[in-house]
C-alpha cells in the first residue's frame, strides 16, 4: 500500500512539474508575443515575466551561433529589425526548458515623413525589367532581369535608343548595377555570381558572392565599399577589390518597424536609399547604423504604372540633387525634388 502511495505521489510531482514547465514557457511565449510591435531599442533590458523569473535558476538566449546571459539589447549580440532567438531556461530543480521568440529592436530616432514634387518625366522601355538603375549625367546604365533577357544597356535620359546593349546568357537572371570608378559591377539573382565590366560593358571577370549572401538584388558603392542587398533585413558592404570579401554589415528599421525585403539600392550625400520590394516606398538608412531616418511615400506614381504583381517600384538614381525613379516595365522615368 505504501509502495503505491509513494507512486502516485511521484507521478503527482512529476505532473505538476510538467504542468509548471508548460505554463512557464506559454508565459514566456504570450510576454514575447505581446512585446513584438512594442519592440526593443539598443540599451534596453529585456522584460522577462516575474513567474518566469521566480522558476528559473539562470536564463540564457541564443542567436545564431551566440549565446548570452545578458537580458539587454546589446547591439553586439542583437541586430536591428527581427531576431529570431531561443531563451534557454534552468529550472531551480536542474531541467532545461527552451523557448523560440522573435524580438523586434527599433531605431531611437524617428523616421521623418520626406515630401517630393515631380520635376520631369521621361520615356523608360516597357520591355525593361528593371533590376538595377543608375545615372552619371545624363546617361543612364540599366540592368535588365529576367531569364532569357537579361541585359545591360547605356543609354541618354529621354531616349529609348540604346548606346550600348549588351545581352547576358539565357541562364543569367541579371539583378543590382554599380559604376564603380572606371567599371561597371552587376549582381545576378541566384547564380551566386556577379560581373565586373569596362566603362564600354565589356566583359572583364567575374566573382563568388560570399556565402553570407543568399541571392544578388540591390547594388551601389559609397566610394569606399560595394553595397549589396539579398532580398533580406541586411545590406552587406564588399570589399571593391575582393567582391567576396565582406567588410561589415547593417541592418535596416525604423523606429516603428523592422524592413526586410530590401531590393535597389543607390548612395547619396551620405545616405543609403533603399526600395522594398512590393512596397511604395523608399527608405533614407543611416549607412553607419541601418535606421531609418526618413520615408518617402510614392503611392500616388505607383498607382499610375502598377497594374500586376511584377510592375513594381524599382529603380533609384540621382541627376544631381534630384532623385530618378522608375520601375519594372513602366513607361516612364520621374524626376523628383525630394525636400
Amino acid at each position: 500500500m505504501k509502495k503505491i502511495f509513494l507512486a502516485s505521489a511521484i507521478i503527482l510531482l512529476f505532473l505538476a512539474s510538467c504542468t509548471n514547465d508548460k505554463d512557464i514557457l506559454n508565459s514566456l511565449n504570450d510576454y514575447n508575443i505581446s512585446q513584438q510591435s512594442k519592440g526593443y531599442h539598443f540599451g534596453d533590458k529585456l522584460h522577462i515575466p516575474q513567474d518566469v523569473l521566480d522558476y528559473s535558476e539562470a536564463i540564457t538566449i541564443s542567436y545564431g551561433d551566440k549565446e548570452s546571459s545578458k537580458l539587454t539589447i546589446d547591439p553586439s549580440f542583437f541586430t536591428l529589425g527581427e531576431n529570431d532567438v531561443t531563451f534557454n531556461i534552468k529550472t531551480k530543480s536542474g531541467e532545461v526548458l527552451q523557448q523560440d521568440a522573435t524580438i523586434n529592436v527599433f531605431a531611437k530616432a524617428k523616421a521623418r515623413a520626406m515630401n517630393y514634387e515631380v520635376v520631369n518625366q521621361y520615356p523608360h522601355d516597357t520591355d525593361f525589367f528593371t533590376e538595377g538603375f543608375e545615372a552619371h549625367g545624363d546617361v543612364i546604365y540599366e540592368s535588365v532581369g529576367l531569364k532569357q533577357k537579361s541585359k545591360i544597356i547605356k543609354y541618354t535620359l529621354g531616349s529609348r535608343t540604346p548606346i550600348v546593349e549588351v545581352p547576358q546568357h539565357d541562364t543569367i537572371f541579371s539583378e543590382g548595377i554599380t559604376v564603380f570608378g572606371d567599371k561597371i559591377y552587376q549582381l545576378t539573382y541566384q547564380s551566386k555570381k556577379g560581373f565586373i565590366y569596362d566603362s564600354n560593358i565589356k566583359l572583364l571577370k567575374e566573382f563568388e558572392y560570399p556565402s553570407e549572401i543568399a541571392e544578388g538584388w540591390g547594388m551601389t558603392n559609397d566610394g569606399k565599399n560595394l553595397i549589396v542587398s539579398d532580398g533580406t533585413k541586411n545590406i552587406y558592404f564588399l570589399n571593391p577589390e575582393n567582391p567576396s570579401q565582406i567588410v561589415r554589415t547593417i541592418a535596416v528599421a525604423s523606429d516603428t518597424e523592422g524592413y526586410d525585403q530590401i531590393n535597389e539600392l543607390e548612395y547619396h550625400n551620405g545616405a543609403i536609399y533603399a526600395n522594398v520590394w512590393q512596397k511604395p516606398i523608399i527608405l533614407k538608412i543611416n549607412p553607419a547604423n541601418g535606421e531609418v531616418t526618413g520615408i518617402i511615400d510614392l503611392s500616388n506614381i505607383t498607382k499610375q504604372n502598377t497594374v500586376g504583381n511584377d510592375d513594381v517600384l524599382n529603380g533609384i538614381a540621382f541627376k544631381g540633387d534630384n532623385m530618378l525613379i522608375t520601375g519594372k516595365n513602366w513607361s516612364r522615368i520621374y524626376e523628383l525634388s525630394v525636400k
